[in-house]
């Protein structure tokens, strides 16, 4: 159990490619929509967990509107988040966000084996965002994140910047997304050494049909990491689809390509990429689940609520 432990902690704090960068928890789907949908959230319009993806998405959310959720991953890592949106008349629409991970306790020990106590491990990002129009139906947002890293006496800080850009085709009922995600630096590093934070350059589109009651998601992901050829760059998608089923219930489900291909263990890979949820509103709120497949390590459940203020 405790070997488990550590190996999940070292995925999450390096990431599963093993690439070399730090605050990897930031790349966590934390909103249980967003994640049935396999994270395919950069061209969203109407939740404020948008700016986890593209603040300028926020643009067209209506009224107040507060969303909490709730990662139970693997053993006994747990983590959460909270948005607020808000807009000011003749200003733009405002956000404010808390992302947190808790990895649970350890058990310390001196170099002869000796157990002393225990520490625990965590990770935050406090995030404000702003986003407004730029022109016609085409709108830019920002959001500025100050980041903390702990474990037992240690501690790392840093600072980073999200951009994007939103254009939808109402009449068409299209919405096209664009974002630079986590672009900044340490300002605190651990051992004196710095590290590049998780940087991500998105692409993607939405698509409501007109007779049917499904909205199709589709987003490029890590289009910075550097390929063998210009197209390759387009290689790790996400994908997915929602479907309202009645007034109050919809149900969705989503598919990531570069996660199916990370965690396939020899010849097979069971259902790890694939994700399934839900969402029904009770009065004015909205209640939402997501199950997430990890194959054979696992699998991860998304709770989340949200409502209008």
């Amino acid at each position: 159990m405790i070997k488990t432990k550590i190996i999940l902690i070292f995925l999450l704090a390096t990431g599963i490619s093993f690439s070399q960068s730090i605050y990897k928890f930031l790349e966590l789907d934390l909103s249980p929509r967003a994640a049935s949908l396999a994270g395919s959230f950069v061209a969203n319009n109407d939740d404020p967990n948008v700016i986890f993806y593209n603040p300028a998405g926020i643009n067209l959310i209506e009224d107040k509107q507060i969303s909490f959720s709730f990662l139970k991953h693997l053993i006994d890592i747990n983590a959460a988040a909270l948005v607020f949106s808000k807009e000011y008349e003749n200003i733009g629409k405002f956000t404010a966000s808390i992302k947190y991970i808790n990895y649970g306790d350890f058990t310390k020990a001196d170099p002869s084996g000796l157990k002393t106590g225990h520490f625990s491990a965590s990770d935050l990002a406090l995030g404000i965002g702003y986003a407004n129009k730029l022109d016609y139906n085409f709108y830019y947002g920002i959001n500025f994140k100050f980041i903390y890293s702990g474990i037992e006496n240690y501690s790392s800080t840093g600072a980073a910047f999200d951009l994007g850009l939103h254009y939808e085709i109402p009449d068409k009922l299209w919405n096209f997304g664009f974002s630079i995600l986590n672009l900044g630096s340490q300002i605190k590093s651990y051992a004196n050494i710095k590290e590049d934070l998780p940087l991500d350059i998105r692409l993607g589109f939405s698509k409501q049909l007109e007779r049917v009651p499904i909205r199709f998601y589709w987003s490029f992901n890590n289009l910075n990491e550097k390929q063998n050829s210009f197209f390759s760059r387009f290689s790790q998608i996400t994908f997915g689809s929602e479907i309202k089923l009645g007034q109050s219930f919809k149900l969705r489900i989503g598919y990531d390509s570069e996660k199916r291909k990370e965690l396939k263990i020899g010849t097979t890979a069971g259902l790890a990429g694939f994700n399934l949820g839900f969402g029904f509103n009770v009065s004015s709120y909205i209640i939402d689940y997501a199950y997430s497949s990890m194959g054979s390590i696992g699998s991860l459940h998304r709770f989340g609520i949200s409502t209008k203020l």
